[in-house]
């Protein structure tokens, strides 16, 4: 998949800005708070219909405008998005709207290395399930359904349980099946894509720090204890008194661990960046295979921040190779950008981003 040509008006703080792209290297370089990131999001917005940052669309048009549009050219057709203040947004491809935006999830798959992406280590579960869902829905679209059907029962089964008066149980037993059926296909999946992602993350982790420490993951999921509907059910006076559901798949973690310790706990500043890092580029190799037979975008944001001179060159190495296909990536610092520009010989273009404005070098 290759993103020709960005057009972008009232996104956050760029004003305006039309870009021809390279097919390989896009590189953005500029201070903190200038629009870097705003950029790369914009890029985000047209692969999942919405911010990478928030689910609020109005948040993302510029403070002064009453509306926000992107468009993006791609190989194989334009993408179209706009949105007025207190009105639906529309996305189009090829000028054709969607009747539902997940009909979009995976046409563009994109992979987001970013700086907030340590909350995967530091963070609560939610951000590692949301990880999973991430790259799962974009190869498989019975994925997205069957979690918007789980997330509705377990959003009404959620509703009785708080109910002050006594519920209605046959009502209660409806929800709680529906749970256990979708439950248990996400759990499936979910444990498919873990399995499978394992091997190629270790061997790039392995690959970046050059064998210095050996990392692995663990889903972990209320579904290992039993058929779902019994574990859902077996608990309900609990469930009755705190007034929500405390088993099901919306309770599954991804454990992450470093020398067969948990990450959080055991991990440097440096490890974790090189964890995340690996764990993203495990997931693009993943989406290469399985998406679409396409070569996902793959959008870098300030990623060498806290990372030693030998683990900077390594991944220098990786992404300057003929595996990953269109690359966006931002840095403050120009070595950084210079050093991976000249580790390859491939088409690039240079961009300084100041103050929302982006002109080519």
């Amino acid at each position: 998949m290759i993103l020709n040509k960005l057009s972008i008006l009232n996104y956050k703080n760029i004003r305006e800005a039309t870009l021809e792209l390279s097919p390989k290297m896009n590189c953005f370089i500029g201070n903190n708070g200038e629009g870097k990131t705003n950029l790369l999001d914009a890029v985000y917005y047209l692969s999942f219909c919405h911010s990478a940052y928030t689910s609020i669309d109005s948040q993302v048009i510029r403070h002064d405008q009453d509306f926000f549009v992107l468009e993006g050219a791609y190989s194989d057709f334009n993408i179209y998005c706009g949105m007025k203040r207190g009105v639906k947004k529309h996305f189009k491809r090829d000028k054709k709207e969607y009747r539902r935006l997940s009909q979009h999830i995976g046409q563009v798959p994109l992979i987001f290395v970013s700086p907030s992406d340590s909350w995967l280590i530091e963070g609560g579960s939610e951000e590692r399930r949301k990880l999973m869902d991430m790259v799962i829905s974009q190869y498989d679209n019975t994925y997205i359904d069957a979690l918007n059907r789980y997330n509705k029962a377990l959003q009404q089964r959620n509703m009785l349980l708080k109910m002050e008066e006594e519920p209605d149980m046959e009502l209660m037993k409806i929800w709680e099946e529906q749970m256990a059926e979708q439950g248990e296909m996400i759990n499936r999946k979910r444990d498919e894509f873990v399995t499978e992602l394992i091997p190629v993350f270790q061997d790039i982790y392995g690959h970046i720090s050059e064998g210095s420490e050996k990392v692995s993951l663990r889903y972990v999921s209320h579904c290992q204890r039993g058929p779902l509907l019994e574990v859902i059910q077996r608990d309900r006076m609990k469930d009755r008194a705190v007034g929500h559901s405390l088993h099901g798949v919306h309770r599954d973690d991804l454990e992450m661990l470093i020398d067969g310790y948990p990450m959080k706990r055991e991990g440097s500043q440096g490890q974790n960046k090189t964890y995340v890092i690996a764990l993203k580029l495990a997931q693009f190799r993943f989406l290469k295979r399985t998406a679409h037979s396409t070569t996902p975008l793959l959008l870098l944001d300030d990623i060498f921040d806290k990372l030693d001179a030998r683990r900077v060159e390594q991944i220098v190495k990786l992404v300057a190779g003929d595996e990953y296909g269109q690359i966006f990536i931002t840095d403050t610092n120009r070595d950084h950008l210079d050093r991976i520009l000249h580790a390859g010989n491939f088409h690039y273009k240079l961009y300084k981003v100041e103050n929302g404005e982006i002109s080519e070098i």
